[in-house]
């Protein structure tokens, strides 16, 4: 059973049944005990970081997934809640299973927030690139980004201006996608399907 983690804020239902189309059982719920019992967790986010940490706090569920020990999937801000801290709107401290800080996209030669389609190039070789294409497109919508984050964890990046976008990121059983992987297409199902069945 996938449960994906109902904190209040998040594309749910999008996850959801991107999860059911790939033939995983899932649940939606706020409920710890309820998510307590499944394999795995897809932690969603949509909107600010310190929004959010506070409607994780306020559902009492922020022990519950700071001492998870199972696989845990973050997706845009939901992946971004695993490092230390976010500037964004304030200084906000995250769960901290991962080295580096949010910072604000500042690049005047491109567009903030960053919006669209953008190649996926690897950082290190895993076999989460195994099933995928030779060049990979994957979907954003952010305007903060992680940096000083530790090389080790980071398995694909995004160039964007003169960023360099921490697009994936895996360490022991945390995975997370900047990107929306599903609304990135057949890769994108596929960088999912990774997290569903192997991870």
């Amino acid at each position: 059973m996938i449960g994906i983690i109902d904190y209040g804020m998040g594309n749910l239902y999008s996850v959801q049944n991107a999860v059911k189309k790939l033939g995983f059982e899932t649940i939606t719920s706020s409920d710890p005990d309820a998510l307590a019992v499944c394999d795995k967790l897809i932690l969603p986010g949509v909107g600010a970081f310190g929004d959010m940490m506070e409607n994780i706090q306020a559902s009492g569920l922020y022990d519950f997934i700071k001492t998870w020990k199972k696989p845990l999937l973050g997706i845009c801000l939901g992946m971004q809640s695993f490092f230390e801290s976010s500037e964004e709107k304030g200084i906000h401290q995250g769960f901290g299973f991962l080295q580096g800080h949010i910072r604000f996209m500042e690049d005047p030669n491109v567009r903030i927030p960053h919006i669209g389609w953008n190649a996926l190039e690897k950082n290190q070789n895993h076999p989460i690139w195994d099933p995928c294409s030779s060049q990979v497109y994957v979907y954003y919508v952010h305007s903060y980004y992680a940096k000083d984050m530790d090389p080790q964890d980071l398995v694909g990046v995004s160039e964007y201006g003169k960023m360099k976008i921490p697009g994936l990121v895996i360490k022991d059983n945390w995975m997370g996608c900047q990107f929306h992987p599903e609304k990135s297409g057949k890769d994108g199902l596929e960088i999912l399907r990774y997290f569903l069945e192997d991870f």
